[in-house]
């Protein structure tokens, strides 16, 4: 998130009550930053925003799902460099979150565990079907 961004949705949460200043402090010279608490209205609603996690199922639509099939008019070696570079950086993250694990902080808890796994697993499940469509794409209809 870039920091325009930021302050934009910290302004936002203020103004719908959801959260509110507590201190702002200064280090050396660094600009004064602003610490913001959450509000009993901030708590209700994040406790809804969970239960809603926790109950309700949506598969949204990946873009490269969509790139996929619009990929008929693109060199089948062009497609695989493509696939085969997002298999790379696929790769790449899922190693980072190795380090995550590696590198526990110290209150680190059980539940920070499960989701940097399932972030894993997530990422681990992208890399199979990139390797499914780079197994499959000269079987892709071409125009």
């Amino acid at each position: 998130m870039k920091p325009g961004s930021l302050y934009g949705a910290l302004h936002r949460l203020e103004d719908e009550g959801l959260i509110r200043p507590l201190r702002t402090e200064r280090d050396g010279a660094l600009p004064a930053r602003t610490v913001y608490e959450i509000t009993a209205e901030g708590t209700r609603e994040l406790r809804a925003l969970r239960d809603e996690a926790f109950t309700e199922f949506e598969l949204k639509p990946d873009p490269v799902d969509l790139a996929l099939a619009v990929s008929a008019d693109l060199d089948r070696e062009v497609l695989r460099g493509y696939v085969e570079d997002r298999i790379a950086v696929l790769a790449a993250r899922e190693l980072q979150f190795d380090h995550q694990l590696d590198r526990r902080w110290p209150d680190q808890s059980t539940a920070d565990d499960l989701i940097v796994a399932h972030a894993k697993m997530r990422i681990q499940t992208e890399i199979a079907w990139h390797k499914k469509v780079l197994a499959d794409i000269d079987k892709l209809e071409a125009r």
